[in-house]
């Protein structure tokens, strides 16, 4: 059975592969400059690309602004703090 999410919509407004706009998010798990991992409304979303920036960030309002090139979006329906070797950690930074 699919599991039904509730609460912020979620949502992202690319331009260019540069500046982005995600709303739905619960949480930023880390970030660096070639890789950003959010805690959104529909699952974790791990963002890839070069010279990455989080912008701004709004938990309040469920908004993060990303900059940089973006090259990947992927998201897992995983929750976050999984740990073993078939976690969602070990899956991305492989």
């Amino acid at each position: 059975m699919e599991e039904v999410r509730s609460g912020k919509s979620h949502k992202i407004t690319l331009n260019n592969r540069g500046a982005g706009l995600i709303t739905g998010v619960n949480a930023v798990i880390s970030f660096d400059p070639n890789e950003v991992l959010l805690e959104t409304e529909q699952g974790v979303l791990l963002i890839k690309g070069t010279e990455l920036n989080v912008t701004k960030l709004t938990l309040e309002k469920g908004e993060v602004e990303v900059d940089g090139r973006v090259d990947s979006f992927t998201y897992s329906d995983l929750k976050p703090g999984i740990k073993g070797e078939n976690g969602l950690f070990n899956r991305l930074f492989k």
